[in-house]
């Protein structure tokens, strides 16, 4: 399976001739050139994980595709047709194998809502958490998204979610909020993180991609 990141959140995975896209958002280039896709994957319904130019774009291309998103996305984007999903869902979309964790965004302030939030593993391999640092326990990630920088991200805690995780390959990913110093700053904090329990930090720029 190809894992591709994109700007900021997004990401595309592809396999067996199907693509599947996560968070399509407000700071990620357009997508194109997807071939067939089987599903569309939102964590939450923030703007930086989704717009509705991007949603339209998609479905443009691949009409019909499902969207897929936890309660909070499907009032947010009631133009489309999202099919609910909470934590402890699993679902088989084409080649692949969803599964969904956690339930909500991390806090960013007393004064904001905290929203719904999914993070979703593919394939059993392949983990992305949205905004959280919910871990997927019992599960042997082989390669994690890691979320880089946010305003409810403090380094400390993506150090300690990614000790948690224990994956055996990371990346860095949500990182359009970040300088380049700062990107990198991060990305190393993350690489020691990842270091700790055997693993390796892949520092992916957007358009690369990695295989898992």
């Amino acid at each position: 399976m190809r894992v591709t990141k994109h700007e900021h959140a997004a990401l595309t995975l592809e396999e067996s001739g199907s693509t599947l896209v996560i968070d399509p958002g407000a700071f990620t280039d357009p997508l194109y050139d997807l071939g067939e896709v089987a599903g569309i994957v939102v964590t939450h319904e923030h703007p930086d994980h989704w717009t509705a130019d991007h949603l339209e774009r998609i479905l443009k291309m691949s009409p019909g595709t499902p969207i897929y998103g936890p309660a909070g996305v499907a009032a947010a984007a009631a133009g489309f047709d999202v099919i609910v999903v909470d934590p402890g869902d699993t679902l088989e979309l084409g080649p692949f194998r969803l599964r969904f964790f956690g339930g909500r965004h991390e806090v960013i302030h007393s004064s904001l809502p905290v929203v719904d939030n999914v993070g979703v593993l593919v394939n059993d391999v392949f983990y992305y958490p949205g905004d959280s640092y919910a871990v997927p326990s019992g599960v042997d990630v082989q390669l994690l998204a890691a979320p880089l920088g946010a305003p409810w991200l403090k380094i400390g805690d993506a150090i300690d979610f990614v000790l948690a995780v224990k994956p055996r390959q990371a990346f860095g990913t949500h990182d359009m909020t970040l300088s380049v110093l700062g990107r990198d700053m991060h990305r190393s904090r993350l690489r020691w993180a990842t270091e700790q329990n055997g693993g390796e930090f892949v520092a992916l720029d957007p358009g690369d991609s990695t295989d898992v």
